[in-house]
């Protein structure tokens, strides 16, 4: 397998987007903004669908609108009363965006699967630089403000009690899941890059309960999932995505039963 340059590529990227994504993932799943993965997902597919109209990279375009979008809707997640229709009809909005550039683009049908399933088999060697580039900065940022941002994520209030910024703090981790999802989308595509960013740390909150060991636990079922994920593919030519969210779903229907089993003794 391994002899195969594109699946090298696939595998050295496949590790840093699951490294990022299961870290982020558990800052997601603190702060309760699962549902706006979710949204940026599909706002990326937009931008990716953007970028191939004009004529520049999918993820490029991915980027630009994942990184405006994430801090405006971002800043819809304190008004409650109005959040799911607000992020239904911004959902509703870009997918049709997206769908309408892809129309008036003069690119074949396959560009759109791969923007929406994802095509990390097919990955050149200048993509793996650019996921690189990013993923280590991502991660750069949550070494450089973990505390702060461990601190807001996990007890706000006490954050804004002890003076912390944390308005700039959630600019700062809105900015990171933008890039998260785009970096993310590679793998498994716009459609299905929040389960790599909710489902492993939701998984492992069930499992242990500080925040070094949810970021273990969170990035090592992001690494076994995108891992067994490619090697399933290689060897059965059915879809990466396919097995990676299967994976997923198992572990956090097991973690989720560990945990209720451990209630009731």
């Amino acid at each position: 397998m391994f002899g195969y340059e594109f699946m090298r590529s696939a595998f050295i990227a496949s590790t840093f987007i699951a490294i990022t994504a299961g870290l982020v993932g558990v800052f997601v799943v603190s702060r309760n903004m699962s549902f706006l993965s979710h949204t940026l997902s599909e706002i990326g597919f937009a931008g990716a669908s953007f970028g191939i109209l004009v004529g520049i990279s999918p993820l490029v375009g991915m980027i630009i609108f994942t990184l405006v979008s994430s801090i405006a809707v971002g800043s819809l997640s304190d008004e409650s009363s109005r959040r799911e229709a607000s992020i239904s009809a911004i959902s509703s909005l870009f997918i049709g965006l997206g769908i309408l550039f892809l129309s008036l683009s003069s690119e074949s049908s396959s560009y759109a699967t791969n923007i929406l399933f994802g095509s990390i088999v097919g990955i050149s060697g200048k993509e793996v630089n650019q996921l690189l580039i990013l993923a280590l900065f991502v991660i750069a940022i949550f070494v450089i403000f973990y505390k702060p941002l461990s601190f807001d994520s996990f007890d706000h209030i006490g954050a804004q009690a002890a003076g912390l910024k944390t308005r700039l703090l959630s600019i700062i981790f809105l900015i990171t899941l933008a890039l998260s999802v785009s970096i993310g989308a590679q793998i498994v595509g716009s459609l299905l890059v929040f389960v790599l960013l909710t489902l492993p740390a939701a998984t492992a909150k069930y499992l242990v309960h500080s925040v070094p060991k949810m970021i273990l636990v969170s990035v090592g079922l992001s690494l076994i999932g995108v891992w067994l994920g490619l090697y399933l593919a290689f060897v059965t030519n059915w879809p990466v995505t396919f097995f990676i969210s299967t994976f997923e779903v198992i572990a956090y229907f097991l973690g989720l039963s560990y945990k209720n089993w451990k209630l009731s003794h």
